[in-house]
């Protein structure tokens, strides 16, 4: 999936929290959000800052869950990410882990029905 694709894939998800979604989209949305964070904190405008945290706040849960539901876990397991240090460092883990081929409880694989790893 490439960056373009991902970003649309993520915003027409804006909060689906179901199903999965596969590393290369929830990775490409994540440099997107952190180039145009940068920019946004660049700016130094706290408005400005509170609005696009705002916009981004419900996609971000929503990609992330999908990617632990590719993973075969539960989105509850986002909420790890409320540990300092220690939960992000796990998200992280998880987030880059690759999916579970085939169906798992969450849906079909992403990555379709011949793209399965051994």
């Amino acid at each position: 999936m490439s960056l373009v694709e991902s970003v649309k894939s993520v915003f027409s998800k804006y909060a689906t929290f179901s199903g999965r979604a596969r590393r290369s989209e929830y990775w490409w949305y994540s440099l997107v959000i952190f180039i145009l964070s940068a920019i946004v904190g660049g700016i130094g405008n706290d408005i400005l800052t509170f609005v696009f945290s705002l916009v981004i706040l419900v996609p971000t849960l929503a990609v992330g869950v999908r990617r632990l539901h590719d993973t075969g876990r539960t989105g509850w397991w986002i909420l790890i990410g409320l540990i300092p240090v220690i939960g992000t460092i796990i998200l992280i883990v998880f987030f880059v882990q690759d999916s579970e081929p085939g169906s798992n409880q969450y849906g079909p694989s992403p990555k379709g029905a011949g793209a399965q790893t051994a």
